[in-house]
């Protein structure tokens, strides 16, 4: 599991071979056993496999454009009538798209994190027929890897960690 959590590196480049759906619901029944805040789970997931979707969503957000080259990619939403607390569906979605970025490392593929950004939630929420309570949260793309992934390197800096308060 260490090495699992060590080793996973970003992926933006992908072979055009297809994502089962099989193995997408493997990775999100994996964010879906994520911590959430209360156990509220105010997640929400739209799964992206159609070609010309993907290249729809991708010329709205420039800053991920490498979703258009990937075979699938889900959509992390935060679903404002499942939270229980507010505002807390940021936590319950960071901690869904981290476990579901392992996961898809955990299968041999290739993953990265992508941002909606705020002035993107609605073209994203109007492409995709999103309800007015479900918030784009991420955009992760999934698929094999066509890139070299650089080897692991220890990014442990012992200058940021501080006990019992800030020496």
């Amino acid at each position: 599991m260490l090495e699992q959590l060590n080793t996973r590196r970003s992926v933006r480049r992908f072979q055009p071979r297809a994502v089962s759906r099989e193995t997408i619901t493997s990775l999100l029944e994996v964010a879906m056993n994520a911590p959430s805040a209360g156990n509220e789970q105010a997640w929400q997931f739209v799964v992206l496999d159609d070609r010309t979707l993907l290249e729809k969503y991708a010329a709205l957000n420039p800053n991920v454009a490498f979703v258009s080259d990937a075979p699938a990619a889900i959509l992390v939403c935060g679903d404002l009538d499942s939270e229980r607390y507010a505002g807390f569906h940021v936590q319950d979605c960071s901690a869904a798209t981290t476990n579901l970025l392992h996961a898809a490392h955990a299968s041999g593929l290739g993953a990265v994190w992508g941002t909606v950004f705020p002035d993107k939630r609605e073209p994203v929420r109007t492409l995709l027929g999103l309800p007015e309570q479900v918030i784009p949260f991420a955009i992760v793309p999934v698929g094999y890897s066509a890139e070299e992934v650089r080897p692991w390197k220890s990014r442990l800096d012992a200058s940021r960690i501080h006990y019992n308060g800030w020496e």
